[in-house]
């Protein structure tokens, strides 16, 4: 397939625009991402889509699913990060997120307990991507301390630093940072707000 010229998208955009035809809008942009695919120019991939913790955007290279965010995060300033740190080269193509989204509706339907996708950890380094390959080894439905997860990583003593790698970890949900909670009990802290949280650890409770 051959990407539309830049005359000729825009001059399809704005024509699309200016008659309020979403149809025409959508055939545009699947042209532009079917071309830009076939070119190797799409470097990042993402989608919204709606769950039981609000609205998650995911996103992936070709090598794996590299981000889910929260709302909360506010997605547009997610997709400008992954734009700095990744590449600018960034479409939105559901159609590139199909597993990830077939098996997170898995999960939230409670027919899923494993995540099996390709994940691209580069968002992730040092010994936070220590922690987050470690955060899976928690079995759906159990939790686990934070100095649990510092020692499971290989750093008993670090454990404010396996504390920062949950909040910063670019897959939540996928990798499971929710099931790390305080040595007294208490869920702590969340990327995607104590809500959440507690939603993920009930649901998982009740599986």
């Amino acid at each position: 397939m051959t990407p539309p010229t830049d005359t000729a998208l825009e001059a399809g955009l704005n024509s699309a625009l200016a008659a309020g035809d979403d149809e025409a809008l959508a055939r545009l942009h699947a042209r532009l991402t079917a071309g830009a695919q076939e070119q190797g120019l799409l470097d990042l991939a993402y989608t919204v889509i709606n769950t039981p913790v609000g609205e998650l955007l995911l996103a992936a290279t070709p090598f794996g699913l590299a981000r889910v965010a929260f709302g909360r995060e506010g997605h547009d300033a997610v997709l400008e990060d992954l734009a700095l740190r990744i590449s600018p080269r960034i479409l939105e193509a559901p159609e590139r997120l199909a597993e990830p989204v077939r098996q997170l509706d898995e999960y939230f339907a409670g027919t899923r307990q494993v995540f099996d996708l390709p994940l691209d950890l580069r968002l992730a380094t040092g010994f936070r991507r220590t922690v987050v390959e470690h955060l899976s080894e928690i079995a759906y439905g159990a939790t686990a301390s934070y100095a649990a997860l510092a020692a499971l990583a290989g750093n008993p003593g670090a454990v404010r630093a396996a504390g920062t790698a949950c909040a910063r970890n670019p897959l939540p949900v996928v990798v499971p940072c929710h099931r790390v909670v305080r040595s007294d009990g208490t869920i702590g802290n969340y990327l995607g707000g104590s809500d959440a949280k507690r939603t993920l650890l009930q649901m998982e409770a009740a599986a």
